[in-house]
């Protein structure tokens, strides 16, 4: 086997992205500390044509060159918007008839490969702060609160592999 070059991959420029029909999906990022998970969630919105990511309360934004040392040019493709509470965004999405997600550990969380994503709303996913997690207040606002199911002894993904596996998730179930 060969591996394929950059420009046999045939990916989408800015423009082509831009005007690409998007997946129903929003991510949420709720006073996330590190610039390089920020980065990382910007590509991972740009590999599965994510509608758009809110950042939060201390979540940083670009430019930043930490941010962009890991997004490889994704701040300039996913459309993103800046918005001080948390809480009162996912209030808004819901007013806008979005399904809000929180992955979080709480009570009844329905386990990731339990979950069904609406295909008649877009999807809200919330991710939160490394370590507090995500608001308790946004918690139970959420129509739902999602799991990643783990076996080993930690307590927890970091929290760009969490945003890679569920956007994954959800982008493939709703593509099925």
């Amino acid at each position: 086997m060969r591996k394929l070059r950059n420009e046999e991959l045939d990916r989408k420029d800015v423009q082509a992205f831009k005007l690409a029909g998007k997946t129903p999906v929003i991510i949420v990022l709720d006073n996330i500390r590190s610039l390089n998970n920020i980065g990382s969630v910007f590509r991972t919105a740009d590999a599965f044509l994510v509608e758009k990511i809110y950042l939060c309360g201390i979540t940083a934004q670009p430019p930043h060159k930490d941010i962009h040392k890991t997004a490889l040019g994704a701040t300039e493709s996913v459309d993103w918007e800046y918005v001080t509470d948390t809480y009162a965004l996912v209030e808004k999405l819901k007013a806008e008839n979005c399904y809000v997600v929180s992955v979080e550990q709480a009570e009844n969380a329905t386990q990731l490969n339990s979950f069904i994503p609406a295909k008649d709303k877009k999807q809200v996913l919330i991710f939160g702060n490394e370590v507090k997690g995500v608001s308790q207040n946004v918690v139970s606002e959420s129509d739902e609160v999602l799991e990643i199911p783990q076996f080993g002894t930690k307590h927890s993904l970091n929290i760009a592999v969490s945003v890679g596996v569920v956007v994954w998730d959800c982008w493939s179930k709703l593509n099925a």
